[in-house]
């Protein structure tokens, strides 16, 4: 075996070995999700109140199980404010005052533009609970004074929020502290809450004020292991701070908590995002949090530092919330004004955020040209291919090269006999002597693995690519192609990616196929190895290739594609153009021959 083949392998094992594991932790996760779940009869959720140990907000309320209504029901048990904006239709509760109907009008649950709309927020008592609160806490001390809680009922000056109207929400609690909140929107997805608070009473009063994302019960995720899920968040000067479902619960008391100047808290799916966000040049304490037993409730909150309001004066305060789609431009915006730290993070842009975010940007750049993310996708890999033409031709020269001197490692082989290691050196003098690396045929390949990542992680984070169509039966390019070979491509009534264990390996459409065979004649375009080993491992390559990434976002296997078909173009014109000959024809001669 030659140098030049060990480094063709070890280059194809480590693509192969990205794929694999990211494909062992798409699949797995999916099966699970295919499983029936036991109806859940009961919730418990203990929701404590916020703060550090030594405040009464601290205190955690027993568990205790709610009955579990349908949405609507939920949503009847209490008075409610509307809301209607260009992006998002729902309402805010007077009692508790919490934002927890949110549906987002854009965007559907299936590719049928009919299907019903996504909904993000939801009551308490409704089947998958998630909501968003703010407001005031105090001290655990004799005479302290009554504020609000989850089961005040406060009184609004209109019945309907909209992007050009506010609304201001008013409580007294009849020991002189007056309570207003205003709320207002804008057209995308954020919402400025200004709470304030006017003391009447003759003594001063000390409160922290405080905001905090509820989620009762495990969501389902989407079951990508490449993709963060769950608790994020900035605060202070630190990158995001990630935590899974999963790992929160093994913290200590099932609490993690953070301390800095501004930020935000929240949780983060696939392609929605919910948040807080105080005051982003106050210092504040946040927590990321796990309670109960049977049905988790999951909290992110923060807490102001303790502020005081003497006889007379009154205090307030602004919280942003953010409950929406994470597009791109939106949450760059967001990021300027009103100024939320780095808020792009919200996005999971992965390790190669410096190479996902141009890629996306250029993809997004030639989707508003060609009108189309498919066509996008094939002009980025022709982007993609140029610029590292230098780089592939030089590697396209050097297999030339060293088919050349073929003549002369047959020739160094049958005089060093069994001796590898004479064979091995002399034949390292050999590449020196005709200036050949035995690096160079696996450059290329090295180099398309942080390139191949990035447009992994576009295809599958950025909601703009959601749904987003190609040609043909291709209807949404961030999902695995619809077809398979295994039903007859929808002749047959059945679904095989259900098969238990196998099912995420059976997913082989058009495309996966198409894929398949433009990797296996890029492998008929070198000599065969004569090593049978090699031959072996050589000719399985595109078939596990193609089973692995059958279930991957169509975009990526189109891309795939089109950049093998383009390799084969290249290398065919380096090598006419070198005087090496072109093995492609005599390859498939002899494989079908040999048939």
């Amino acid at each position: 075996m030659t140098q030049h083949t060990r480094n063709m392998l070890i280059a194809a094992a480590l693509s192969l070995t990205f794929i694999g594991v990211w494909d062992y932790f798409y699949a797995f996760p999916q099966i699970d999700k295919q499983r029936a779940r036991v109806t859940e009869q009961q919730r418990e959720a203990a929701l404590p109140k916020l703060g550090a140990p030594e405040k009464a907000a601290s205190a955690v309320e027993a568990a205790r199980p709610l009955l579990v209504k349908s949405r609507a029901e939920a949503l009847a048990g209490s008075p409610r404010i509307s809301i209607d904006t260009r992006s998002i239709s729902g309402s805010i509760a007077l009692k508790g005052a919490r934002i927890d109907d949110i549906s987002l009008k854009s965007y559907h649950e299936t590719v049928d533009r009919q299907s019903p709309i996504i909904v993000l927020l939801s009551p308490e008592e409704s089947p998958q609970p998630y909501f968003t609160e703010t407001g005031y806490l105090t001290d655990a001390v004799e005479g302290a004074p009554a504020l609000p809680t989850t089961e005040t009922l406060w009184t609004a000056d209109s019945d309907k929020l909209t992007a050009s109207h506010p609304v201001t929400l008013s409580y007294d609690n009849g020991q002189g502290l007056r309570f207003k909140r205003k709320i207002s929107v804008d057209d995308e997805y954020l919402f400025n809450i200004e709470d304030s608070v006017e003391n009447t009473t003759e003594k001063p009063v000390q409160l922290f004020s405080f905001a905090r994302v509820t989620r009762i019960g495990r969501p389902k995720g989407s079951g990508y292991a490449a993709l963060h899920e769950g608790f994020i968040g900035v605060i202070g000067e630190e990158g995001a701070q990630e935590v899974n479902y999963d790992k929160i619960e093994k913290e200590p008391h099932g609490q993690k908590t953070f301390k800095g100047v501004g930020g935000w808290v929240g949780f983060t799916d696939k392609y929605w995002g919910a948040v807080v966000a105080p005051n982003q040049s106050a210092p504040l304490e946040a927590r990321y949090s796990s309670l109960g037993n049977t049905v988790k409730t999951y909290q992110a909150d923060t807490v102001s530092e303790p502020k005081t309001i003497e006889p007379g004066q009154s205090l307030s305060t602004l919280v942003h919330v953010f409950a929406g789609a994470k597009e791109v431009d939106t949450l760059d915006a967001y990021k300027t004004n009103p100024g939320l730290k780095r808020f792009d993070l919200l996005i999971d842009w992965g390790w190669f955020y410096f190479i996902t975010r141009p890629m996306f940007r250029v993809i997004d750049f030639l989707y508003k040209i060609l009108g189309n993310f498919g066509l996008a996708v094939l002009a980025v890999t022709v982007l993609v291919k140029l610029a590292f033409l230098p780089i592939a031709n030089s590697s396209y020269k050097s297999i030339a090269k060293m088919r050349a001197i073929q003549p002369k490692i047959k020739e160094l082989k049958e005089r060093c006999g069994d001796d590898k290691h004479k064979f091995n050196m002399e034949q390292m003098e050999l590449y020196k002597r005709e200036k050949i690396s035995p690096l160079g045929g696996c450059i290329p390949m090295l180099l398309q693995i942080p390139v191949f990542f990035s447009l992994y992680k576009v295809l599958v984070v950025t909601i703009e690519m959601r749904q987003a169509p190609f040609f043909g039966w291709i209807k949404d390019l961030s999902a695995p192609d619809p077809t398979n070979l295994f039903n007859l491509f929808g002749l047959i009534p059945y679904d095989p990616t259900h098969v238990p264990m196998f099912g995420p390996y059976l997913a082989l459409g058009v495309w996966p196929l198409l894929m398949g065979v433009t990797m296996w004649l890029q492998m008929k375009m070198n000599p065969e190895p004569t090593d049978e080993i090699q031959k072996i491992a050589f000719g399985w390559m595109p078939v596990m290739f193609t089973f692995t990434m059958g279930g991957f976002a169509s975009g990526l296997v189109i891309y795939w594609t089109w950049n093998n078909l383009l390799s084969i173009v290249q290398q065919w014109v380096i090598m006419t153009r070198a005087g090496v000959k072109f093995e492609l024809w005599d390859n498939l001669r002899k494989t079908f021959g040999r048939a």
